[in-house]
Protein backbone atom coordinates (compact mmCIF):
# COMPACT_ATOMS: atom_id res chain seq x y z
CA UNK A 1 0.00 0.00 0.00
CA UNK A 2 1.25 3.41 -0.68
CA UNK A 3 2.27 5.93 1.35
CA UNK A 4 -0.16 8.39 -0.23
CA UNK A 5 -3.13 5.81 -0.02
CA UNK A 6 -2.55 4.98 3.55
CA UNK A 7 -2.86 8.72 4.36
CA UNK A 8 -6.19 8.33 2.16
CA UNK A 9 -7.07 6.01 4.60
CA UNK A 10 -6.71 7.33 7.38
CA UNK A 11 -8.37 10.69 6.34
CA UNK A 12 -11.57 8.47 5.53
CA UNK A 13 -11.26 7.12 9.44
CA UNK A 14 -11.06 10.35 10.68
CA UNK A 15 -14.46 11.14 8.45
CA UNK A 16 -16.13 8.05 9.71
CA UNK A 17 -15.07 9.08 12.84
CA UNK A 18 -17.08 12.81 12.29
CA UNK A 19 -19.93 11.29 10.73
CA UNK A 20 -19.96 9.15 14.05
CA UNK A 21 -19.62 12.16 16.47
CA UNK A 22 -22.53 13.56 14.78
CA UNK A 23 -24.99 10.38 15.44
CA UNK A 24 -23.17 10.42 19.10
CA UNK A 25 -26.35 11.52 20.44
CA UNK A 26 -28.61 8.94 19.73
CA UNK A 27 -26.20 6.25 21.61
CA UNK A 28 -22.78 6.49 23.39
CA UNK A 29 -20.41 3.92 21.28
CA UNK A 30 -18.63 1.99 23.71
CA UNK A 31 -15.19 0.28 22.63
CA UNK A 32 -13.30 -2.11 24.18
CA UNK A 33 -9.60 -2.39 23.35
CA UNK A 34 -7.46 -5.21 24.69
CA UNK A 35 -3.48 -4.94 24.49
CA UNK A 36 -1.32 -8.33 24.20
CA UNK A 37 1.18 -5.84 26.69
CA UNK A 38 1.09 -2.16 27.86
CA UNK A 39 4.52 -2.19 29.24
CA UNK A 40 6.14 -0.78 26.26
CA UNK A 41 5.84 2.84 24.78
CA UNK A 42 4.29 1.52 20.87
CA UNK A 43 1.38 0.19 23.02
CA UNK A 44 1.37 3.25 24.89
CA UNK A 45 1.32 5.37 22.04
CA UNK A 46 -1.24 3.16 20.75
CA UNK A 47 -3.37 4.02 23.80
CA UNK A 48 -3.21 7.32 23.75
CA UNK A 49 -4.56 7.61 20.02
CA UNK A 50 -7.19 5.76 20.78
CA UNK A 51 -8.04 7.67 23.99
CA UNK A 52 -7.72 10.97 21.70
CA UNK A 53 -10.23 9.32 19.43
CA UNK A 54 -12.14 8.31 21.56
CA UNK A 55 -12.77 11.80 23.48
CA UNK A 56 -13.41 13.38 19.71
CA UNK A 57 -16.57 10.72 19.11
CA UNK A 58 -17.66 10.78 22.89
CA UNK A 59 -17.31 7.14 23.00
CA UNK A 60 -16.47 5.22 26.09
CA UNK A 61 -13.45 3.36 26.08
CA UNK A 62 -12.25 0.32 28.01
CA UNK A 63 -8.71 -0.77 27.70
CA UNK A 64 -7.08 -4.09 29.43
CA UNK A 65 -3.14 -5.23 29.30
CA UNK A 66 -3.08 -9.24 29.04
CA UNK A 67 0.78 -8.95 30.09
CA UNK A 68 1.05 -11.85 27.28
CA UNK A 69 -1.16 -14.18 28.90
CA UNK A 70 -3.72 -14.87 26.34
CA UNK A 71 -5.82 -16.66 29.16
CA UNK A 72 -6.22 -12.80 30.92
CA UNK A 73 -6.87 -11.52 27.39
CA UNK A 74 -9.60 -13.61 27.25
CA UNK A 75 -11.15 -13.09 30.63
CA UNK A 76 -10.47 -9.29 29.63
CA UNK A 77 -12.18 -9.63 26.63
CA UNK A 78 -15.11 -11.44 28.49
CA UNK A 79 -15.21 -8.63 30.94
CA UNK A 80 -15.82 -6.13 28.48
CA UNK A 81 -18.69 -8.18 26.84
CA UNK A 82 -20.38 -8.02 29.91
CA UNK A 83 -19.91 -4.31 29.84
CA UNK A 84 -21.92 -4.42 26.51
CA UNK A 85 -19.19 -3.13 24.03
CA UNK A 86 -20.04 -2.25 20.73
CA UNK A 87 -16.49 -2.37 19.16
CA UNK A 88 -14.09 -4.53 20.56
CA UNK A 89 -9.95 -3.75 19.26
CA UNK A 90 -7.92 -6.89 19.45
CA UNK A 91 -4.13 -6.55 20.24
CA UNK A 92 -3.74 -10.17 20.66
CA UNK A 93 -1.21 -11.78 22.61
CA UNK A 94 -1.34 -15.60 21.26
CA UNK A 95 -3.26 -15.22 16.96
CA UNK A 96 -4.60 -18.85 17.82
CA UNK A 97 -5.07 -18.89 21.25
CA UNK A 98 -7.75 -16.15 21.23
CA UNK A 99 -9.62 -17.50 18.99
CA UNK A 100 -12.68 -18.17 21.58
CA UNK A 101 -12.62 -14.42 22.28
CA UNK A 102 -13.22 -13.58 18.98
CA UNK A 103 -15.67 -16.08 18.63
CA UNK A 104 -17.27 -15.16 21.62
CA UNK A 105 -17.38 -11.20 20.47
CA UNK A 106 -18.92 -11.88 16.88
CA UNK A 107 -21.31 -14.31 18.85
CA UNK A 108 -22.34 -11.23 21.05
CA UNK A 109 -22.95 -8.99 17.82
CA UNK A 110 -19.79 -6.85 18.42
CA UNK A 111 -17.69 -5.39 15.61
CA UNK A 112 -14.40 -6.80 15.90
CA UNK A 113 -11.15 -5.73 14.41
CA UNK A 114 -7.40 -6.78 14.97
CA UNK A 115 -4.69 -4.42 15.23
CA UNK A 116 -1.45 -5.08 14.66
CA UNK A 117 -1.38 -8.32 15.27
CA UNK A 118 -3.65 -10.80 13.21
CA UNK A 119 -6.24 -12.87 15.36
CA UNK A 120 -7.70 -16.19 14.21
CA UNK A 121 -11.62 -16.05 14.37
CA UNK A 122 -14.39 -14.47 12.15
CA UNK A 123 -13.25 -10.62 12.46
CA UNK A 124 -14.59 -8.03 10.37
CA UNK A 125 -11.23 -6.59 9.38
CA UNK A 126 -7.27 -6.19 10.46
CA UNK A 127 -4.99 -3.29 10.44
CA UNK A 128 -1.37 -4.07 10.98
CA UNK A 129 2.12 -3.24 9.49
CA UNK A 130 3.15 -5.04 6.59
CA UNK A 131 5.58 -6.93 8.67
CA UNK A 132 7.18 -9.27 6.21
CA UNK A 133 8.58 -5.90 4.38
CA UNK A 134 9.81 -4.92 8.17
CA UNK A 135 12.09 -8.00 7.87
CA UNK A 136 12.73 -8.10 5.02
CA UNK A 137 13.97 -3.84 4.66
CA UNK A 138 16.31 -4.98 8.21
CA UNK A 139 17.47 -7.57 6.81
CA UNK A 140 18.67 -6.14 3.27
CA UNK A 141 20.00 -3.00 5.42
CA UNK A 142 22.14 -5.33 7.89
CA UNK A 143 23.53 -7.86 4.65
CA UNK A 144 24.43 -4.57 2.69
CA UNK A 145 26.39 -3.14 6.35
CA UNK A 146 27.79 -6.44 6.54
CA UNK A 147 29.35 -6.73 3.00
CA UNK A 148 27.22 -9.94 2.35
CA UNK A 149 29.38 -11.96 4.65
CA UNK A 150 29.71 -13.40 8.39
CA UNK A 151 27.11 -15.26 10.52
CA UNK A 152 23.90 -13.68 11.84
CA UNK A 153 21.31 -14.61 14.43
CA UNK A 154 17.94 -13.93 15.32
CA UNK A 155 16.26 -12.67 17.93
CA UNK A 156 12.73 -14.23 18.27
CA UNK A 157 9.39 -13.27 19.88
CA UNK A 158 5.98 -14.21 21.04
CA UNK A 159 3.97 -17.02 18.52
CA UNK A 160 1.76 -13.76 16.78
CA UNK A 161 1.49 -13.63 12.94
CA UNK A 162 3.23 -9.97 12.98
CA UNK A 163 6.70 -11.85 14.19
CA UNK A 164 6.47 -14.70 12.23
CA UNK A 165 5.84 -12.67 9.46
CA UNK A 166 9.18 -10.28 10.31
CA UNK A 167 11.08 -13.16 10.84
CA UNK A 168 10.10 -14.78 7.39
CA UNK A 169 11.43 -11.75 5.77
CA UNK A 170 14.44 -11.52 7.43
CA UNK A 171 15.62 -14.62 6.37
CA UNK A 172 14.32 -14.23 2.76
CA UNK A 173 16.44 -10.79 2.82
CA UNK A 174 19.44 -13.31 3.99
CA UNK A 175 18.86 -15.29 0.73
CA UNK A 176 20.52 -12.53 -0.55
CA UNK A 177 23.79 -13.12 0.42
CA UNK A 178 25.12 -16.25 -0.06
CA UNK A 179 27.95 -15.71 2.01
CA UNK A 180 26.09 -14.76 5.32
CA UNK A 181 24.85 -17.95 7.50
CA UNK A 182 22.14 -17.64 10.39
CA UNK A 183 23.52 -19.51 13.26
CA UNK A 184 21.10 -19.63 15.60
CA UNK A 185 17.46 -18.18 16.35
CA UNK A 186 16.42 -17.62 19.93
CA UNK A 187 13.25 -16.22 21.81
CA UNK A 188 14.41 -13.22 23.55
CA UNK A 189 10.27 -12.62 24.48
CA UNK A 190 10.15 -9.12 22.74
CA UNK A 191 11.50 -8.32 26.68
CA UNK A 192 14.49 -6.05 26.99
CA UNK A 193 15.33 -8.07 30.49
CA UNK A 194 14.82 -11.55 28.82
CA UNK A 195 16.55 -10.45 25.50
CA UNK A 196 19.40 -9.30 27.08
CA UNK A 197 20.62 -12.67 28.99
CA UNK A 198 19.65 -14.31 25.37
CA UNK A 199 22.04 -12.15 23.74
CA UNK A 200 24.61 -12.83 26.11
CA UNK A 201 24.34 -16.57 25.51
CA UNK A 202 24.37 -16.14 21.74
CA UNK A 203 27.24 -14.30 21.94
CA UNK A 204 29.13 -16.72 24.27
CA UNK A 205 28.48 -19.73 21.95
CA UNK A 206 29.12 -17.66 19.20
CA UNK A 207 32.13 -15.18 19.49
CA UNK A 208 32.89 -14.68 15.55
CA UNK A 209 28.72 -13.68 15.56
CA UNK A 210 28.64 -10.07 13.51
CA UNK A 211 24.78 -9.21 13.25
CA UNK A 212 21.61 -9.57 15.15
CA UNK A 213 17.87 -9.29 14.33
CA UNK A 214 15.56 -8.22 16.88
CA UNK A 215 11.81 -9.21 16.38
CA UNK A 216 11.24 -5.22 17.67
CA UNK A 217 13.09 -2.50 19.46
CA UNK A 218 12.69 -3.07 23.24
CA UNK A 219 14.24 -6.64 22.50
CA UNK A 220 17.31 -4.52 20.90
CA UNK A 221 17.67 -2.79 23.34
CA UNK A 222 18.24 -5.55 25.67
CA UNK A 223 20.52 -7.26 22.78
CA UNK A 224 22.13 -4.03 22.77
CA UNK A 225 23.28 -3.61 26.18
CA UNK A 226 24.61 -7.33 25.56
CA UNK A 227 26.92 -6.56 23.09
CA UNK A 228 27.94 -3.32 24.69
CA UNK A 229 29.05 -5.41 27.99
CA UNK A 230 31.03 -7.93 25.64
CA UNK A 231 32.61 -5.31 23.51
CA UNK A 232 31.74 -7.60 20.34
CA UNK A 233 31.46 -5.63 16.92
CA UNK A 234 27.57 -7.09 16.09
CA UNK A 235 25.66 -4.89 14.54
CA UNK A 236 21.56 -5.01 15.23
CA UNK A 237 18.65 -4.58 13.54
CA UNK A 238 15.02 -4.30 14.47
CA UNK A 239 11.52 -3.12 14.16
CA UNK A 240 8.97 -0.63 15.79
CA UNK A 241 11.19 2.79 15.47
CA UNK A 242 10.95 3.36 19.80
CA UNK A 243 11.74 6.52 20.43
CA UNK A 244 14.65 5.06 22.39
CA UNK A 245 16.19 2.94 19.77
CA UNK A 246 15.68 6.29 17.09
CA UNK A 247 18.15 7.83 19.89
CA UNK A 248 20.49 5.20 19.61
CA UNK A 249 20.60 4.79 15.87
CA UNK A 250 21.57 8.50 15.91
CA UNK A 251 24.27 7.81 18.14
CA UNK A 252 28.38 7.58 16.57
CA UNK A 253 29.65 3.92 16.01
CA UNK A 254 26.60 2.41 17.39
CA UNK A 255 26.12 -0.79 16.62
CA UNK A 256 22.45 -0.76 16.74
CA UNK A 257 22.22 0.67 13.13
CA UNK A 258 18.39 0.34 11.58
CA UNK A 259 14.87 0.14 12.85
CA UNK A 260 11.48 -0.59 10.11
CA UNK A 261 9.15 1.99 11.64
CA UNK A 262 5.71 1.34 12.21
CA UNK A 263 2.96 3.51 12.82
CA UNK A 264 1.05 2.84 15.78
CA UNK A 265 -1.36 6.26 16.16
CA UNK A 266 -1.96 5.30 12.53
CA UNK A 267 -3.34 2.20 12.91
CA UNK A 268 -5.40 2.36 16.05
CA UNK A 269 -7.18 5.42 13.84
CA UNK A 270 -7.56 3.35 11.28
CA UNK A 271 -8.87 0.16 12.88
CA UNK A 272 -11.31 2.60 15.19
CA UNK A 273 -12.38 4.45 11.76
CA UNK A 274 -12.62 0.84 9.92
CA UNK A 275 -14.94 -0.41 13.01
CA UNK A 276 -17.28 2.50 13.38
CA UNK A 277 -17.98 2.22 9.59
CA UNK A 278 -19.16 -1.49 9.82
CA UNK A 279 -20.25 -0.19 13.34
CA UNK A 280 -22.82 1.85 10.77
CA UNK A 281 -23.68 -0.42 8.14
CA UNK A 282 -20.88 0.08 5.46
CA UNK A 283 -18.85 -2.89 4.06
CA UNK A 284 -15.07 -2.79 4.95
CA UNK A 285 -12.40 -4.26 3.32
CA UNK A 286 -11.26 -7.88 5.59
CA UNK A 287 -7.16 -6.33 5.77
CA UNK A 288 -5.59 -2.79 5.34
CA UNK A 289 -1.93 -3.12 5.27
CA UNK A 290 -0.14 -0.34 6.87
CA UNK A 291 2.86 0.61 5.08
CA UNK A 292 6.78 0.64 7.41
CA UNK A 293 10.08 2.85 6.94
CA UNK A 294 13.20 1.89 7.41
CA UNK A 295 15.25 4.34 9.84
CA UNK A 296 18.83 4.47 9.58
CA UNK A 297 21.15 7.07 10.79
CA UNK A 298 20.95 9.20 7.38
CA UNK A 299 17.28 9.44 8.18
CA UNK A 300 16.43 9.13 11.68
CA UNK A 301 16.81 12.92 13.36
CA UNK A 302 13.32 14.21 13.91
CA UNK A 303 11.76 10.67 13.46
CA UNK A 304 8.46 10.18 15.97
CA UNK A 305 5.63 7.87 16.31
Amino acid sequence: MSFIFKKALAVCGVAVIALAANMANAKQITVGMSFQEMDNAYFVTMKEALDQAGSDINAKIYVADARHDVSKQISDIEDMLQKKIDILLINPADSVGVESAVLAANKAGVVVVAIDAQAKGPLDSFVGSKNYDAGLQAGKFLGESLKGKGKVAILDGIPVVPILERVRGFEDAMKAFPDITIVTKQNGKQERDTALTVTENMLQANPDLVGIFSVNDVGALGALAAIQANGADVKLVSVDGHPEAIKEILKDKSAFIATSAQFPRDQVRIGLGIALAKYWGANVPAEIPVDVKLITQSNAKGFSW
